[in-house]
């Protein structure tokens, strides 16, 4: 089987380190193994993304030696295969609509009935089932947002489910373990208002559709793999192998996020630094 991997940013802002680091390790892995390497748009939240910095994104990873074939593939264009997607889960029994605020969940969350303190998981505060204890009636279906239910989910899968985890150089397998899946991550959304998918259900069809054999991606997406993996299962698609790497983090320890413009590869690009200085400085 062909070694195909992608790097997959969103156009909300510049690329730094810790991107030219990821993109560049999923770029050596596909030239050593004599793969393919892609590049990925990750467009669906229209209300922050910018063309000037997808424009930036090609820049800067042409100027560090990356290539990719054309045409790129853009979330924005996909939108009726997540439509499609949706209604297949939708059809299945395992999603249901949800009215709640951030706001609502939150008080929800942290009611003294509920335990205290919200529970987090992989895709935030922990959703505590309101809509799903009392489904809401007479709703537009551009207004709400669709939540999986993870526990008829489980139901509907009776076989373990499991990765393969390869980012720490020897390959291991990690299984699913249902009361976690319920009760440290929940019902998460895949598909938010106006928008008509979310993130975890995006990134399962299109490494679906790109034939991705190999995910290589932050540490900090691990446990989001274990949604994904139930979304693979309950869709029929296959799971790829992950490769988990480390984060780049600033001088405090801080993993670096797109606001920290003073490690922007565009502004090593107008120091002077090479692609040699920047691969010394992540490591590679």
């Amino acid at each position: 089987m062909t070694f195909i991997t992608r790097f997959a940013p969103s156009p909300t802002g510049p690329l730094h380190l810790g991107h030219a680091y990821s993109a560049l390790l999923a770029y050596d892995m596909a030239v050593a193994a004599g793969g393919t390497f892609l590049l990925r748009i990750e467009d669906i939240d229209q209300s922050r993304a910018r063309r000037h910095w997808e424009k930036q994104i090609f820049d800067d990873l042409r100027w560090l030696g990356i290539v990719w074939p054309e045409p790129v593939f853009r979330q924005s264009d996909r939108i009726d295969s997540y439509r499609v997607g949706l209604n297949y889960l939708r059809a299945l029994g395992v999603v249901y609509p949800c009215i709640c605020t951030r706001r609502d969940i939150q008080m929800a969350s942290s009611a003294p009935q509920e335990g205290g303190a919200p529970a987090f998981g992989p895709d935030g505060t922990i959703y505590p089932g309101t809509c799903k204890r009392h489904p809401p009636t007479n709703y537009d279906p551009r207004a709400v947002a669709f939540r999986l239910d993870m526990e008829k989910a489980l139901a509907l899968l009776s076989a373990p489910l499991s990765f393969e985890e390869a980012g720490g150089g020897t390959p291991e397998t990690f299984i699913l373990d249902p009361g976690y899946a319920r009760d440290g991550i929940g019902d998460v959304v895949l598909a938010r208002r106006e928008m008509g998918t979310s993130y975890h259900l995006a990134v399962v069809l299109d490494d679906a559709a790109q034939e991705v054999t190999d995910v290589v991606r932050g540490k900090d997406l691990f446990d989001a793999t274990y949604i994904h993996i139930v979304l693979q299962a309950l869709l029929g698609l296959e799971t790829p192998v992950y490769h988990h790497h480390r984060l780049i983090r600033d001088d405090s320890g801080k993993r670096l996020a797109k606001r920290d413009d003073a490690r922007a590869i565009e502004k090593y690009r107008q120091e002077g630094l090479t692609p040699a200085d920047i691969r010394q400085r992540v490591g590679l």
